[in-house]
């Protein structure tokens, strides 16, 4: 074998990528209910754009981003998320002068340089929910009724939405302050990553997953514990409309999110039946971020998924995403001149349409029979010299090995009316 694919990455085949398809219109149809609007971004940005945009403490920057110059010595790098590049385009191409809020979706492959492990992979699939230009907290209670409805769709079951707030950078300076006082007692037995973040970000201590740093930070103060009258209202409206929407959740007041842009509003979706990796969904708002990339004040809000979390939840939950779509027609020919009879009807089949498809392989007309069965067809059109000669073909119903006649000049007519 010449290589294999690189180490964290898939190769998605015939039979899985119908599931993704699948998936993908799903998502396409919720968003479009919705009113959010496809945006395609670049798989690659300017190295700059995610330092101001996630942040250089977050582990993203820091840690797991492909990183390289190109030939003009520019650091380029390969996206590791899509709100920041999401952001980037709504400023680029001055998307603010339309109507508002712009609400946008986004999916495609992310690249994260991290250990493979059970739901995560170096090349992954992010899809993703922005909604610039309101700061109004229905906008937070509708991205979460998003993703929920996806997943309701999906037919998943034992869903948690955890939800916190993170206040504005004026409650994170009075929470940062309590945060480093109470930490600073024992912060030599805490890891190096969180004796590092205590200066730079000590809020990201909260999140570590590190058992013995999550025992250490017990009790610490909490966000909610500092959040100013604006906040707090904000955070009283936002789950007032959740109540009204009758989507339920729990306050999370350790859920802070790892990116450097959120405020207020944090949350999480959580299936615990999947193990270590049970948020399937996480995001929030963010009304710092287009600021911090050189655009006026802006709000915004949005929530990624990882899909390929996804399949396995499916599949823990017994759900099946049904790919059989079986064939209209297969095409049996025997001989030279009926097989080119038959191409011709193909090829004629398929403008109209019809989902069809004949024997390759010049196998015999008992194996090509067995050989439409496989496909599941529907119709079978068999063509002999004998059929040839009287200017017919043989149409059989594969349901109830019925079969008739039909006249060559007639195939497509007949075939249609039968399937339609």
């Amino acid at each position: 074998m010449l290589t294999t694919r690189p180490r964290g990455t898939n190769d998605f085949l015939p039979g899985e990528t119908e599931k993704w398809q699948y998936l993908e219109d799903l998502l396409r149809t919720v968003c479009r209910e919705f009113g959010y609007r496809e945006i395609r971004i670049p798989i690659f940005e300017h190295t700059e754009l995610f330092q101001r945009g996630v942040g250089e403490t977050t582990d993203i920057v820091s840690k797991e981003m492909y990183t390289f110059f190109d030939r003009s010595e520019r650091s380029i790098t390969l996206r590791p998320e899509g709100t920041a590049s999401t952001a980037r385009a709504y400023l680029e191409h001055k998307m603010y002068a339309l109507p508002q809020p712009t609400k946008l979706f986004y999916m495609g492959p992310m690249f994260r340089y991290e250990r493979p492990q059970a739901g995560r992979y170096r090349q992954f699939h992010q899809f993703g929910v922005e909604a610039f230009g309101s700061s109004e907290p229905a906008v937070d209670a509708e991205v979460i009724g998003l993703a929920m409805e996806i997943y309701r769709r999906l037919g998943l079951n034992g869903l948690e939405v955890h939800l916190n707030s993170v206040g504005c950078p004026n409650c994170r300076k009075k929470h940062r302050e309590k945060l480093q006082e109470f930490l600073i007692k024992n912060l030599n037995e805490f890891c190096p990553d969180c004796r590092e973040r205590f200066e730079k970000n000590p809020l990201r201590i909260l999140d570590c997953k590190n058992a013995k740093c999550q025992e250490l930070s017990q009790g610490a103060p909490t966000t909610l514990d500092c959040l100013c009258p604006e906040c707090g209202e904000h955070f009283d409206k936002v789950k007032g409309y959740l109540d009204l929407a009758e989507i339920k959740y729990v306050i999370d007041e350790r859920l802070v999110r790892g990116l450097d842009y959120y405020t207020k509003t944090a949350f999480e979706i959580i299936v615990k039946e999947i193990g270590a990796q049970s948020a399937i969904c996480g995001g929030g708002r963010y009304d710092g971020l287009l600021e911090s990339l050189g655009g006026e004040p802006t709000p915004g809000v949005g929530f990624a998924l990882g899909m390929e979390r996804i399949f396995p939840t499916l599949e823990t939950q017994g759900i099946n995403i049904s790919i059989e779509k079986p064939l209209d027609v297969f095409v049996a020919t025997l001989g030279d001149e009926a097989d080119k009879v038959g191409f011709q009807i193909l090829m004629k089949l398929r403008q109209e349409g019809v989902k069809s498809e004949k024997d390759f392989l010049g196998r015999s007309l008992k194996a090509q029979m067995k050989h439409a069965g496989r496909f599941n067809a529907r119709i079978t059109i068999i063509i002999g010299e004998t059929e040839l000669s009287r200017g017919v073909v043989v149409m059989r119903r594969m349901d109830t090995s019925e079969q008739i006649e039909v006249s060559l000049n007639d195939v497509v007519k007949v075939v249609k009316e039968n399937l339609f």
